[in-house]
């Protein structure tokens, strides 16, 4: 049996737990004692595990992304003390297996999470969202919805994320279009806002807002935007794949898998990007429940 660590944190690890747990009942436990096998999905919280527990058991940890300019000698020190009790990694993509290998030998099994295709679906009736959210249907209306700021000031940017280069492209779109309007989500967005004020772009944010509401924001969106610089997915790539919503992305986590390379873009040839809808939604279904569970449920029999 299978147990899962927590998170707790309101994010998409907690969200990815519950989904596991749901589907996957014959195979997992909430109780740690009645587990043989014990899956950090959330490696940042290993340490309220109690370590008896993680001596006595197998022990899988899903190492999402490495930001290798904040993995500083804590973070290193840190990764080896909960190397001890790991007998294997799961790695979100292939690019965050590369990153692991520079750090261990043990074995890494590389799976890119399920999606969920109820929570994120195209919507027909787009007239309803548009007026819900006070938006215009005859904008160009370009969503960004991960956080660019950093928690510790809450104004530096969080350039992991790249909101430096979204509001580069940003100012160059508004440049060429008279309707451009920014939708943003999610919390800790003050970098964009503060600029996007200051370059007298349009915007609509949105900072508290749950699953169902955020697939309706997906939904009234011309294009969404990943400029980061280090990602484990993202899951806006699968989300906005799954919503058939027009996306562009630097070549970051999973986006050579989920876009067709017409998609994919450098700072320096940003303008010739061009979404692929079909393409992608294509892809995503392969990860869609049950079937993106299957690969999970081979590496981690007992």
């Amino acid at each position: 049996m299978i147990y899962l660590n927590q998170a707790k944190e309101s994010w998409v690890v907690d969200r990815f737990r519950a989904e596991w747990y749901k589907n996957n009942k014959d195979i997992s436990t909430k109780f740690i004692s009645k587990s043989e096998l014990i899956w950090l999905i959330s490696p940042w919280t290993w340490k309220k595990i109690n370590p008896k527990y993680m001596e006595s058991k197998k022990v899988i940890c899903t190492i999402h992304h490495i930001d290798t300019d904040k993995f500083n000698k804590q973070e290193v020190d840190n990764f080896r003390e909960r190397e001890k009790y790991v007998d294997f990694y799961h790695a979100i993509s292939d690019k965050t297996e590369n990153q692991i290998k520079e750090l261990t030998n043990k074995k890494i099994v590389t799976a890119p999470f399920w999606v969920n295709q109820k929570i994120w679906f195209p919507i027909k009736n787009k007239n309803k969202i548009f007026k819900k959210y006070s938006l215009n249907p005859n904008d160009f209306i370009v969503g960004s919805f991960q956080r660019d700021t950093e928690g510790k000031d809450l104004e530096s940017p969080k350039l992991s994320k790249g909101p430096d280069r979204l509001l580069k492209i940003l100012i160059d779109l508004n440049s060429k279009n008279n309707n451009l309007h920014v939708l943003l989500a999610g919390k800790r967005r003050q970098y964009l806002i503060k600029n996007l004020e200051k370059e007298k772009i349009n915007y609509s944010y949105f900072e508290m807002t749950n699953f169902e509401n955020l697939n309706e924001l997906y939904n009234c969106l011309s294009l969404y935007i990943v400029t980061s610089r280090v990602e484990g997915g993202p899951q806006a790539i699968v989300e906005c794949a799954s919503a058939r919503v027009p996306i562009i992305s630097t070549d970051v986590g999973n986006a050579s898998n989920i876009l067709n390379k017409t998609s994919i873009f450098e700072m320096d040839n940003f303008n010739l990007a061009s979404p692929d809808i079909s393409f992608a939604e294509k892809k995503v279904q392969e990860l869609y429940i049950p079937n993106g569970f299957k690969p999970f449920r081979n590496f981690l029999e007992i």
